[in-house]
C-alpha cells in the first residue's frame, strides 16, 4: 500500500494492523473502486487510495480497515462518556484507535484522532485481542465496554469484534461518536451495541464544514439512532463565539425534542485546547442558560457538564412528572440513586428512560 513520505512510519504500521472491511459497509464498483459506508462521507476509494479518515484504504479492490490494536485505553466512570441514564456509578472500559473523519480545531482527543494528519500527535498503537479487552473489563469491575477517543465509526469492524465477545460476557456496549453516520453502519452496529452518544457540535452548516462535516448528516444520524432503538444521549460543547448564541442553542434543543423529549442533552463547558486557543472558556452562567433553553424547548433531561458544583440542579436527574430527585451527582461522583431497578420514579412511578439495571 503506497503511503506518503510524511506519514510513512505510522501509516505503514497501521496498514499492517488491518483486516478486510465488512461487506455491509463496502460497495464494489468498476475498475476495482470501492464505496465505503462506515461514515457519512461515503468515500469513493480507488485502488491504492485512502478514505478521508486515512485509515480505511483500497488495496487491490479490497477495503482494508483497522484491527487488533488500541491507541487509547482507560477504565473510568460511565458518567464521563457521558451517559447519565446508563448504570449510574458504573465504570466503562473505553478503547480507541487512530484516525477521524473530522478535523475539529478544538479536539480534546487530537493525539489519537489526528494522528495521521498531525505529526506532533505521535500516538502509537498497541496490539490487543478482543478477548484481552473483555478480560481487562472484568478485572476492573466495569459494566460496559465502549469505543471512543478517535471516531469509532471509521473503526466499526474492530468495535463489533470486541462487542461480540463483550455482550455474551454480560457487558453493555457503547459508541461515543461524532454522529456522522450512515444507515448501513448503524444497522451493522445495532445487534452488538446498546448505547450511542452523539456530539451535536452546531446547528450551522458553515460551522460543520469548518470541522469537516455536514450538519444534515449529523441530524439524520440523531434520528436514525433513535429509530433503531439504541439508548441515545447527545452532547453539545458550548463554545463562546462559535455555537453559543441563544438562537443556535434553541434550534439544537428543539431539534432534539422533535426526535424525542426523553433524549438527554448534555451542554458542556469548552476549555481552550489543541488549535482553538482564542475563544473564551465557557462560564457556569452560560451553561445554565443553555439548560434553561433546553427546558423551554420541552426536553425532559438536560445536564450541564465539566463544571462540577457550579451549575446548581443541572448536574442531577429529576423526575419530569413530580420533580423528585432521582440521581444526585457531583461531577462524575454519584451521591445517590433513587431510580428503581425497573427504571421508575419511586414517588410517582413515572418511567424514566435509560438503562438502570445490568439485567
Amino acid at each position: 500500500m503506497p503511503v506518503t513520505a510524511q506519514s510513512a512510519p505510522l501509516a505503514a504500521v497501521l496498514d499492517s494492523m488491518t483486516t478486510e472491511g465488512a461487506p455491509e459497509l463496502t460497495e464494489h464498483l468498476d475498475a476495482g473502486a470501492l464505496k465505503c459506508y462506515a461514515c457519512g462521507h461515503r468515500c469513493l476509494i480507488k485502488p491504492g487510495k485512502r478514505g478521508i479518515c486515512k485509515v480505511r484504504f483500497n488495496e487491490g479492490g479490497h477495503l482494508r480497515v483497522p484491527a487488533n490494536y488500541v491507541a487509547a485505553l482507560a477504565c473510568d466512570p460511565t458518567e464521563k462518556k457521558p451517559f447519565f441514564h446508563v448504570l449510574p456509578g458504573s465504570d466503562t472500559l473505553t478503547f480507541g484507535m487512530l484516525g477521524c473523519d473530522l478535523h475539529c480545531a478544538y479536539c480534546q482527543n487530537w493525539l489519537t484522532s489526528q494522528a495521521l494528519r498531525d505529526d506532533s500527535a505521535g500516538t502509537n498503537p498497541t496490539m490487543v485481542s478482543p478477548e484481552r479487552l473483555v478480560t481487562m473489563a472484568k478485572a476492573y469491575g466495569a459494566q460496559m465496554i465502549g469505543s471512543s477517543y478517535n471516531e469509532p465509526l471509521i473503526t466499526a469492524e474492530w468495535a463489533v469484534e470486541v462487542f461480540k465477545k463483550a455482550k455474551p460476557a454480560g457487558f453493555k456496549t457503547a459508541f461515543i461518536s461524532n454522529g456522522n453516520g450512515t444507515p448501513q453502519v448503524l444497522d451493522y452496529l445495532r445487534p452488538w451495541t446498546d448505547c450511542y452518544k452523539i456530539d451535536l457540535k452546531s446547528m450551522d452548516d458553515k460551522n460543520y464544514r469548518q470541522l469537516g462535516g455536514v450538519v444534515d448528516n449529523i441530524l439524520e444520524t440523531v434520528k436514525m439512532v433513535h429509530e433503531r432503538g439504541f439508548w441515545e444521549e447527545i452532547v453539545t460543547l458550548v463554545i463562546p463565539g462559535f455555537n453559543d448564541s441563544e438562537d443556535e442553542l434553541r434550534r439544537a434543543a428543539e431539534f432534539i425534542a422533535s426526535v424525542s423529549p426523553d433524549i438527554p442533552w448534555h451542554v458542556t463547558a469548552f476549555h481552550q485546547d489543541y488549535k482553538m486557543t482564542e475563544n473564551s472558556n465557557t462560564t457556569a452562567a452560560q451553561l445554565m442558560r443553555a439548560c434553561e433553553i433546553g427546558r423551554e424547548a420541552g426536553l425532559n433531561y438536560i445536564y450541564a457538564g465539566n463544571l462540577p458544583g457550579r451549575v446548581g440542579r443541572w448536574e442531577n436527574t429529576y423526575c419530569p412528572s413530580c420533580d423528585e430527585l432521582l440521581v444526585e451527582r457531583f461531577g462524575y461522583l454519584i451521591r445517590q440513586v433513587n431510580v428503581t431497578s425497573a427504571g421508575r420514579c419511586p414517588s410517582c412511578s413515572t418511567t424514566i428512560p435509560g438503562i438502570w439495571s445490568d439485567r
